[in-house]
């Protein structure tokens, strides 16, 4: 009987889609929803922090509770849940529907988290155009297109889509224009979307965080203040991402910003300066 209970709490349990979920935001709120109770599939290239923090499982074992379908070299144990590593290329068009669609078949998945982001920064008149297309492909088509392809499953079940945004798409940015503008349309986009699906009672939920402790700024010559009062913990956006998704029903947290006490950043090998913004 008990082995029977465990099953069906198995088949049971939420799914939930993260995006980027390999390191940074990504990892933190796979982890956050798992504690939640969530069973995750997260989508990424390398996952190198994942396996050497978690505890793997034999993945033969993870698909056949799932019943999904879904190829899988491994599962990791986390918090009594588990997470399933999909290793792939958001851009890549012509591979992610095929890894999506068992996923989808399920008929379980209540939570989608856009989280996946590119960044480049500089003068405009500097960036390349195969920079231009990255960020706005991974920031705000990406979106798009995921949302679309699991969006009939999540209205019938009443689900989550939540969209990490930034601060930068609330006002100009200078050196930062394409990412800035990338974040704008995707916070237009998800205001736009909640009016539309706030009478099937779906919750979209926008995230915005400020300087964050990430890997964003690696093509950049800055970084966040190193201060703890100067950056944002990843760990830190994702609870709320889980403040936002634990509310009651009829309760919708539609836009959150998160900012750091101090506006700074360190320039590579220069020294402290006010962040532009």
């Amino acid at each position: 009987m008990g082995r029977q209970d465990e099953k069906k709490r198995g088949e049971e349990r939420a799914l939930a889609l993260v995006s980027g979920a390999s390191s940074g935001i990504g990892r933190a709120v796979s982890r956050r929803l798992m504690e939640l109770g969530y069973e995750v599939y997260g989508i990424g290239r390398d996952f190198g922090e994942w396996e050497a923090a978690n505890r793997k499982t034999p993945g033969a074992a993870g698909t056949e509770r799932m019943g999904t379908g879904i190829p899988q070299t491994e599962a990791w144990l986390y918090a009594g849940s588990v997470f399933h590593p999909i290793r792939c290329d958001l851009l890549d068009s012509e591979r992610l529907p095929a890894l999506l669609e068992p996923i989808r078949r399920t008929g379980r998945l209540r939570l989608l988290v856009n989280n996946a982001g590119a960044a480049y920064y500089g003068l405009h008149e500097m960036q390349t155009a195969a920079q231009i297309r990255e960020m706005l492909r991974t920031n705000l088509e990406t979106p798009m297109l995921l949302t679309q392809f699991f969006l009939r499953g999540i209205r019938e079940r009443q689900g989550c889509i939540v969209n990490i945004s930034s601060v930068t798409a609330m006002h100009s940015s200078p050196h930062a224009a394409v990412y800035a503008a990338s974040k704008a349309g995707l916070l237009s986009f998800s205001r736009s979307l909640f009016e539309e699906l706030r009478k099937h009672g779906v919750r979209v939920v926008s995230i915005l965080p400020d300087l964050t402790e990430t890997e964003l700024y690696r093509n950049a010559d800055f970084r966040p203040g190193s201060a703890p009062e100067e950056h944002l913990l990843p760990e830190e956006v994702a609870d709320a991402v889980a403040y936002a998704v634990s509310r009651r029903p009829g309760l919708l947290v539609s836009e959150l910003v998160l900012r750091p006490q101090k506006n700074r950043i360190e320039r590579r090998g220069k020294e402290k300066s006010t962040a532009a913004e």
